[in-house]
């Protein structure tokens, strides 16, 4: 076997062998069918990526379909969201196709399905139909109305569809089995009624297919060779294959429905139901709230298309179910930004340095490095001046031999400038230090060659000029659940385990190339972590995201804990 038949993950594995059993490869297809009723989230971006890949792989058509056939949860807005986030993510789709483009073909088939004798109109109430299933160990009995004649079946079907009954009084059931060990054979719901505006097809319909009879028909009617879904579809596999039986022609390519483990995230949830929550209820400000794990709230604090697609290809394709840490998906973030992201300086928790034997009212720009992982990124240039800002947490009064910052009597470096020394720090009446004064040697400035420039001080420090600073909103974010599985024990309610502090809204000080700023631009802050420039930036407020630290900090937490 070669390395790459090895590399095979398991789907690939099936569509090989499908290949070498004749299946021409010019048949191949795939689809992403996302139901238009919230937004995509991480789990979404690993099913994008995989049949997305399938189709680069093979150099085979994908389509994008929507599966809308609930017009009750179902927006515009979430298909535009969805269509932009698997844009974002870097996938072109060979079709845009709905459900709903197939209303009347799905219809036709169930009336012939009725002539046959494989479907019947039901009018028992929910509760009867459940009680009338059975259990997965006892079988179901039939119901009363089973074996109404085709004509009266004909003509309740056409009522339900002209709208003439009430929702919840019949729906349309598939003949199968009621003894079946399989629950969802036992006569499964094909089309119930729901008198609601459907946001492509208006009230034409009165009857909406379920999912179970859209989705392989649909799978059909566009030719998918291999429909790829999550584990908990693996039960509703011989329900596709049967419903595939009653209209499949063997001159045409029958779609396979093949399953893949779920990968949840740690510390936050992917189910739709739940995010709605967050959402209706306010504990985020949006879908794309850059706490969320959608796709579009995860793009605006920052991460990257390709940081999503290495952490899709990273854990890959399995066929159990696990949690992966959201540590793993942050190094995807980390590796990609440090590549790309521009270095620039900002003080998010600022004290005042005064240098002493800086000329008052002088300034000077001294050269910067954008990025010193991407050569081509260049230089800028960064105003020097009397006063700056530091960070607090960069001075100590009292520091022992392993403090390799400021402090008092010891020199260190300020990043692109000169090296200082402390001298004496000003307190305010409560005794907490309002402002550090230095002394700096003017023949030590970075790249300027002299032999004093090439001392060798321990502690780097950046800065910003306190004339040049440009004010900015600065929103640090950390994990939306303290928990790392919030939605994993049934009887605690996820949003008991949300984070209190998971948003803090500070003012930092920038240095002032970052004034001209725009809304998904994303910058390293050097020795402070990866930031996204927010949509809520404008002319007078510029606003800051933290997409990631520079280090994981939650395994220290975590390993201490």
């Amino acid at each position: 076997m070669s390395t790459e038949e090895r590399s095979l993950n398991f789907i690939e594995q099936i569509i090989e062998e499908d290949l070498s059993n004749g299946l021409p490869a010019d048949k191949l297809r795939f689809r992403f069918p996302p139901e238009p009723n919230g937004y995509l989230h991480v789990g979404h971006a690993s099913a994008i990526c995989l049949n997305f890949g399938l189709g680069l792989r093979y150099n085979a058509p994908v389509n994008l379909r929507f599966d809308d056939t609930n017009p009750a949860k179902e927006e515009q807005e979430f298909v535009d969201a969805i269509k932009k986030d698997v844009e974002w993510l870097g996938y072109t789709w060979a079709e845009e196709r709905y459900a709903s483009d197939y209303f009347q073909e799905l219809y036709d088939w169930a009336v012939e399905f009725i002539k046959r004798g494989v479907a019947y109109v039901d009018s028992q109430s929910s509760e009867d139909m459940a009680k009338q299933k059975g259990t997965p160990t006892q079988p179901g009995t039939n119901s009363p109305n089973r074996d109404r004649s085709v004509q009266e079946n004909l003509d309740l079907f056409e009522k339900m569809r002209n709208g003439e009954f009430e929702e919840g009084t019949y729906v349309l059931r598939a003949k199968i089995d009621m003894a079946s060990t399989n629950m969802l054979m036992r006569d499964p719901i094909m089309y119930r009624i729901l008198h609601k505006h459907h946001h492509r097809t208006g009230v034409k319909w009165s009857i909406y297919p379920m999912y179970d009879w859209a989705h392989g028909e649909s799978d059909y009617i566009e030719q998918i060779s291999h429909s790829l879904c999550t584990l908990e579809f693996l039960p509703h596999r011989e329900l596709y294959d049967w419903f595939l039986d009653q209209i499949y022609d063997n001159k045409t390519t029958r779609p396979k429905q093949r399953e893949f483990a779920r990968r949840n995230l740690s510390h936050t949830v992917v189910s739709k139901r739940k995010l709605m929550q967050l959402v209706q209820e306010k504990h985020v400000t949006g879908w794309d709230d850059p706490r969320m794990s959608t796709i579009s709230g995860m793009r605006r604090r920052g991460f990257t298309p390709a940081s999503i697609r290495n952490f899709a290809d990273t854990i890959g394709i399995a066929k159990r179910q696990n949690l992966i840490d959201v540590s793993l998906l942050e190094f995807c973030l980390r590796e990609d930004l440090n590549k790309t992201a521009p270095r620039v300086m900002a003080v998010l928790d600022p004290v005042k340095l005064v240098i002493t034997n800086y000329p008052e009212g002088k300034e000077e720009w001294l050269e910067a490095e954008n990025n010193p992982e991407d050569e081509s990124a260049g230089f800028r240039e960064v105003p020097f001046s009397r006063e700056l800002y530091i960070e607090k947490e960069d001075f100590m009064e009292n520091a022992n031999n392993k403090y390799f910052r400021l402090t008092l009597g010891k020199e260190v470096r300020l990043k692109n400038a000169y090296i200082i020394k402390g001298e004496s720090v000003v307190k305010d009446v409560d005794g907490n230090i309002i402002e550090i004064h230095a002394t700096y040697d003017p023949d030590t400035r970075s790249g300027s060659g002299s032999e004093a420039s090439q001392r060798k001080v321990k502690g780097t420090l950046h800065w910003v000029s306190v004339p040049h600073a440009v004010k900015a909103e600065v929103r640090i974010y950390d994990r939306l659940f303290t928990h790392e599985n919030p939605d994993g024990d049934k009887d605690v309610d996820f949003k008991e385990y949300i984070n209190p502090n998971s948003l803090q809204v500070i003012t930092g000080y920038l240095e002032p190339s970052l004034k001209s700023a725009e809304s998904g631009e994303r910058f390293q802050f050097q020795r402070l972590g990866y930031f996204c420039v927010d949509k809520d930036t404008n002319a007078e407020q510029l606003v800051f995201n933290k997409t990631v630290g520079l280090r994981d900090t939650w395994a220290k937490v975590e390993s201490k804990e």
